[in-house]
C-alpha cells in the first residue's frame, strides 16, 4: 500500500510557490509530489574470461604428419578475472520518504524522479543512466572442416590414413598459397582483390583442417555485478567467490577463492543523535549529506580496489529552503542519484 501511494504522488509537476515539505505519511494523500532519498550501494563490477580448449580429433598424429610438437590431447577449461571496478549506486531508503505540498497544486515545482521515486532534479532534466547488468559474450573459434573433406579422405579405412590424407591436403594448400604469392600459380587471379579472396579462402581451409590436429579454443567473456549496502563498518566480508576451474560460485562454496570487501566510515559529517534528530523540524526540501568511507575490495594476495566513496546512510540529512522555489525564481537543482546529495544548484 505504501509503495502504491508513493508512486501515485509522482505525477504532479509544475512550479512551486512557498511549498513545504513534510515527512511522507502513507495515510495522507495530499496534493503534492512524494519522493524518496537513496541509500548508497557499493557496486562491484567484475569482468572475467572463460577459455575452453577442445583437442583435435587426430591430435596424436600431429607430430608424425605435420611435425607439430607439444600438441595438447586433453580438453581444458580455465577462468580468469581480468578486471574489477567499484562505483556507487542508489537504492531506495524506505525510512526517508518525503512529500512536497502546496496550497495550489498548479504551482508545484517540476520534479524529476527515478522509476523508484528517488529525487533526481528540480526545474531541470537529467539523463537517467542505465545500470550495468550481467552480460555474456561468446567467441566461437571452431571451424567447419566437413566442407573441405575430399573423397579420398572419406574412403580412408583407418584414422591414421585419414589423418595422413588431411595432412597432405594441408601441405598442398600451403604450396598453393606460396605459388599465388610468387605469381606462379595456374589460373592466377587477374587483380589484387581476386588474389585476396583466393588467399582468404585457402587460409580458411588450412585453419579448419589444421584444427583436426591442433584443436581450438573458445572464449566466453562474462560481466557480472555484485552490490553491497553497508549499514555500518564492514570488516572483510565475502562478496563472491571465484574458481579458476568453475568461474563464479556461491559465496559459501569453498571451491572458489573469496573476494572480500571492507568499509570504514570516515565520519566526515556530523550526525545528530536521536534526541537532536527528534527535535529537527522539516521546513524545506530534504537532501542527503553523505559521509565519506574507505572502501577496499581484495583477495588473499591482491588489492583489486582501494578508494573513498560517499555513502548516504553513513551521513545525515539537510534541507533547501522553500523560498528558493518561490514565485519568480528559477532555481534548479540536480541531485546525485547514488547518494541523494545536491550535486549542482543554479
Amino acid at each position: 500500500m505504501l509503495k502504491k501511494i508513493l508512486f501515485s504522488c509522482t505525477i504532479l509537476t509544475g512550479v512551486m510557490s512557498y511549498a513545504q515539505v513534510s515527512v511522507f505519511n502513507p495515510s495522507v494523500t495530499t496534493d503534492g509530489v512524494c519522493y524518496v532519498l537513496p541509500k548508497t550501494a557499493v557496486k562491484i563490477n567484475v569482468n572475467a574470461i572463460k577459455t575452453t580448449f577442445t583437442p583435435g580429433e587426430y591430435a596424436k598424429y600431429a607430430e608424425r604428419y605435420l611435425h607439430l610438437s607439444n600438441v595438447k590431447t586433453e580438453s581444458e577449461t580455465q577462468w580468469e578475472v581480468t578486471d574489477l571496478n567499484v562505483c556507487e549506486t542508489g537504492v531506495v531508503d524506505t525510512l526517508k520518504r518525503f512529500s512536497v505540498k502546496s496550497k495550489d497544486k498548479n504551482l508545484l515545482p517540476k520534479i524529476q524522479l527515478s522509476k523508484e521515486g528517488i529525487i533526481l532534479a528540480i526545474n531541470t532534466d537529467v539523463e537517467k543512466k542505465c545500470e550495468r547488468t550481467s552480460k555474456v559474450k561468446t567467441t566461437n573459434n571452431k571451424k567447419d572442416h566437413k566442407k573441405y573433406i575430399t573423397e579420398d579422405m572419406l574412403s580412408a579405412t583407418s584414422s591414421a590414413k585419414f589423418a595422413e590424407l588431411v595432412a597432405q591436403e594441408i601441405l598442398d594448400i600451403r604450396e598453393s598459397k606460396n605459388a599465388i604469392r610468387r605469381g606462379q600459380a595456374e589460373n592466377m587471379p587477374k587483380d589484387g582483390e581476386g588474389v585476396r579472396i583466393v588467399l582468404n579462402e585457402l587460409n580458411n581451409q588450412e585453419e579448419a583442417l589444421t584444427q583436426l590436429f591442433t584443436g581450438y579454443t573458445d572464449t566466453v567473456y562474462y560481466s557480472q555485478s555484485f552490490s553491497v549496502v553497508p549499514e555500518k563498518d564492514i570488516d572483510k566480508m565475502i562478496v563472491f567467490r571465484f574458481s579458476k576451474r568453475l568461474g563464479f560460485v556461491d559465496s559459501d562454496d569453498l571451491a572458489g577463492e573469496p573476494y572480500f570487501i571492507s568499509v570504514k566510515d570516515n565520519h566526515t559529517v556530523s550526525v545528530p543523535n536521536e534526541k537532536e534528530a527528534a527535535k529537527r523540524k522539516i521546513t524545506g526540501l530534504v537532501f542527503n549529506l553523505p559521509s565519506m568511507a574507505d572502501v577496499a575490495v581484495f583477495t588473499g594476495d591482491r588489492q583489486w580496489f582501494n578508494g573513498t566513496l560517499p555513502l548516504a546512510q553513513f551521513g545525515t540529512i539537510d534541507m533547501l529552503s522553500s523560498s528558493l522555489f518561490g514565485k519568480g525564481t528559477t532555481t534548479s537543482v540536480v541531485f546525485d542519484p547514488a547518494t541523494g546529495a545536491v550535486s549542482k544548484i543554479k
